[in-house]
């Protein structure tokens, strides 16, 4: 059949088809060697001038900020609570539980996370943050080198450091002293 005698459906799902079928073997011919790397994956988003990420598998959603009710007389890292799928959670300021920090913009989303120990709260943050693949093997060399909640993850790839937040660290830290605030 010629490409007259089909319809412009026919001609569109072949053209779809040779599209993708050019897609795949372009994405067979990238074994650069990098093919049995692993990757972390993270939620990667800005705080001041800085990138930090926290592991992807610790994000359960991203909401807007003003959903936060505030807590009168709290501590400075309490923003305030939140309603989340039936559960009242606290808001927390994550610049003031890495050591002030200062946002570059008002912080317009709340990121809410697994803890490390199965509690959820949320975390402010300038933007909705976006997914990154850091090797593996890049970040467990960091990980030597730190001791505390944050690790400096150098991406060879874009020479960017990526500031990786261990949130089981970062909320063990100070416990039983007034909570992760007061940590060091």
């Amino acid at each position: 059949m010629t490409t007259s005698n089909r319809g412009p459906e026919e001609v569109q799902d072949e053209e779809v088809r040779m599209l993708l079928d050019e897609r795949a073997s372009r994405l067979r011919g990238r074994s650069d060697g990098n093919a049995d790397e692993t990757v972390l994956m993270v939620a990667e988003f800005p705080l001041g001038e800085e990138r930090y990420a926290i592991p992807l598998e610790s994000l359960r959603a991203a909401l807007p900020l003003r959903l936060v009710t505030p807590v009168p007389l709290s501590s400075p890292h309490v923003i305030g609570v939140l309603r989340y799928q039936g559960s009242v959670l606290a808001a927390l300021s994550l610049a003031a539980m890495l050591g002030g920090h200062g946002w570059r913009q008002d912080p317009a989303v709340l990121l809410v996370v697994d803890r490390g120990d199965g509690e959820l709260c949320a975390l402010d943050c300038e933007a909705i943050p976006r997914p990154l693949s850091m090797p593996t093997a890049a970040v467990e060399a960091a990980r030597t080198h730190s001791e505390g909640p944050v690790t400096e993850v150098l991406l060879a790839s874009n020479r960017q450091i990526i500031h990786l937040i261990d949130l089981p660290r970062l909320f063990t830290r100070g416990t039983g002293s007034g909570g992760a605030r007061n940590g060091g």
